[in-house]
């Protein structure tokens, strides 16, 4: 059997509710309007019969007949009679009812005469004044519930169409489908509408930040088994050659130094995937105190300065001695190595390394630009990304595990930094924000 909707309820219900509430108000004014109508003519009915009444008190029988008589004559379209204290009837109009149980809708009013009884009749609602009132009840129904069963469907349609694609919404919400929000409602219904949506777009955000997040694991689990594995192959390759004695592997100091720095080199990569998965766990915490922005720079830059003079590279400074932040200072230190490390393996030979700082509201941003370095956009965007290479035979070549700028921006996430990496006019320029002391 199919299940009804919700209009449908709606609109019965309501509808059943004002055929009760129509019928019951209908046949109360109905009744009132009757006994209104007959008190009325009942006192028209005395007010007619009282002049007749007055002239036959303390008369005689023979009076009391004649004195009817001519009443009736003047009054023919009224019913008496007059009955004495015997119970006979002296005097009566040709068409008069003696029954004392009338008929529906006929008044009969008793007068005393003395020692006779005056009873008037009159017949001011026949059968068919009742059928009359019957029918125009049953109209005026039918009027009110025609209007009555309009107003039902409009209100039903009302408080149902928003439910109804609330409900609809909801079913194309279990698919994972795009919903457009529901026009906005200041009721119950339109706080629930927004609640509903904004849990559903809370709920999608969070799924897609999952499978982002699948995604990215799943990458970097590859990635990270084939960093891992080309070392222990060519580990592998070196101590078989050794083992056999093969051609120039009989040199086993050497060839023993080369799988030492193989190893050393899987080591660090290692050691990095670590330190990012205890990132992602938020194992570290940032341990935030003061400290001197130009000094801390200053500290850093004489393990990369020898490598940069070698490169023909220039490193220039520019950040003032006043400039106090509070951050985490082995943070801060892991940062900047990772940078530099990065601007003096990118910078081509005779090029230059501007670093230098600048207040922005209540923030310091320290920036290092690479000059004459030119990434592609699409290749930009994904520097961040684990064991991603814009050159990979030549990075591979200088030891670099590829997880430099990973390792930077978990670490600025962790701390709650702003950080940008952007092409520039003049090469690779990169900031991140400190909070000012």
């Amino acid at each position: 059997m199919r299940k009804r909707g919700i209009f449908f309820k709606v609109f019965t219900y309501t509808t059943i509710f004002l055929f009760i509430m129509v019928s019951v108000t209908v046949g109360l004014f109905s009744q009132q309007f009757l006994l209104f109508y007959h008190t009325n003519q009942a006192q028209q009915i005395y007010t007619s019969y009282s002049n007749l009444n007055n002239q036959l008190l303390e008369r005689s029988e023979e009076e009391i007949i004649r004195i009817a008589g001519e009443f009736f004559s003047f009054n023919p379209s009224f019913d008496f009679y007059i009955r004495a204290n015997d119970g006979q009837i002296i005097f009566s109009t040709p068409n008069v009812d003696f029954d004392d149980d009338s008929d529906i809708g006929s008044h009969r009013i008793r007068m005393n005469v003395g020692e006779h009884t005056l009873f008037a009749i009159n017949r001011i609602a026949s059968q068919a004044d009742y059928s009359s009132l019957i029918q125009r009840s049953l109209l005026a129904i039918a009027g009110l519930m025609s209007i009555g069963v309009l107003g039902a469907f409009i209100f039903a349609r009302q408080m149902t169409s928003p439910i109804k694609r609330l409900a609809s919404d909801t079913k194309k919400m279990t698919a994972l489908e795009d919903v457009s929000p529901l026009p906005k409602r200041h009721d119950e219904i339109g706080h629930l509408a927004y609640d509903v949506h904004s849990m559903y777009n809370k709920l999608k955000d969070e799924i897609m930040r999952v499978r982002e997040m699948q995604d990215s694991q799943r990458y970097f689990f590859s990635a990270a088994s084939h960093e891992l594995k080309t070392p222990i192959a060519a580990t592998s390759v070196l101590l078989e050659g050794m083992i056999e004695n093969i051609g120039d592997y009989k040199d086993h100091p050497k060839y023993l130094r080369e799988c030492m720095k193989l190893m050393d080199s899987q080591n660090k990569t290692i050691s990095e995937i670590l330190e990012l998965v205890n990132l992602n766990d938020s194992r570290i915490i940032p341990n935030p105190k003061e400290i001197n922005l130009h000094k801390a720079v200053t500290a850093i830059l004489p393990s990369y300065q020898t490598l940069a003079d070698a490169n023909g590279q220039c490193i220039t400074l520019n950040v003032p001695k006043e400039y106090f932040c509070i951050t985490d200072s082995s943070m801060f230190e892991k940062i900047m190595s990772n940078v530099m490390l990065n601007a003096v393996q990118n910078t081509p030979s005779d090029g230059e390394i501007r670093i230098w700082s600048e207040s922005v509201a209540d923030q310091y941003r320290l920036c290092v630009l690479n000059t004459g370095v030119y990434i592609d956009e699409n290749n930009l965007s994904k520097l961040f990304d684990p064991f991603y290479r814009v050159d990979k035979a030549r990075t591979r070549k200088e030891g670099r595990s590829g997880l430099g700028l990973t390792i930077v921006r978990k670490t600025l996430e962790s701390m709650n930094a702003d950080f940008e990496l952007i092409q520039a006019k003049e090469g690779i320029l990169f900031w991140f924000d400190l909070p000012s002391a």
